[in-house]
């Protein structure tokens, strides 16, 4: 069996076994995820680990999201496919690639060049042309491109960043891990003023580092 074949049948695999009996339904999610190759987002030596069920270094303190995490967070966001996503925390560019594969655009933002570069380089290889990279500070957002239909951020603040909240539009959902010992995934719901929080799993992400 060539290698090509084996991480296609570790991928249906992992869609199978992780994703579709965890509970996620979403056709759009499970499709893509059957479609983004995770081995090529993660380094040569970590390949053979590429479809397991756990997140792997990925260089620069960062990490790479557990399938299961990328796969349940996508969902919450209950994308139609004709959507503006704004991701805070490019990383690897695996959940850039999800995303890109089922909404109209994404604008993804990176801290750490050195990471947004290598995504950068690999989304583009793969054919991905409606990606937009930012290198900057994720805490505030991209706003020449808001308001955005939803937000995703991969990376655990203490507290949600009022400035991505405003960058969403009014009915607009961002997906965010927030907390430093203990963290949980919230569900923010845009509103005329305000907004709305569900706290849904408990999660561990790396910090969302800010350089103010």
């Amino acid at each position: 069996m060539s290698q090509d074949s084996t991480y296609d049948r570790e991928r249906k695999e992992m869609v199978e076994d992780q994703i579709r009996r965890r509970g996620i339904k979403d056709r759009k999610v499970l499709k893509a995820m059957l479609r983004v190759p995770r081995h090529l987002f993660v380094p040569e030596q970590m390949k053979e680990l590429a479809y397991g069920d756990e997140p792997l270094p990925i260089g620069e303190g960062q990490t790479i999201s557990q399938p299961y995490i990328v796969a349940y967070m996508t969902e919450a966001l209950r994308l139609g496919g004709r959507e503006r996503v704004l991701e805070i925390g490019t990383g690897s560019g695996y959940q850039t690639a999800v995303l890109a594969e089922i909404v109209r655009e994404v604008y993804t933002v990176e801290l750490i060049p050195e990471l947004s570069n290598r995504a950068r380089t690999v989304l583009e290889k793969l054919g991905y042309r409606n990606v937009h990279f930012r290198i900057g500070d994720g805490t505030m957002g991209w706003p020449e491109h808001a308001p955005y239909d939803a937000i995703l951020v991969s990376a655990a603040p203490a507290a949600v960043p009022p400035a991505l909240v405003e960058q969403l539009k009014v009915g607009g959902q961002m997906i965010i891990p927030v907390g430093i010992d203990f963290q949980e995934l919230v569900l923010v719901t845009r509103k005329e003023t305000g907004w709305d929080e569900q706290r849904l799993i408990g999660v561990r992400f790396v910090p969302l580092i800010t350089i103010h």
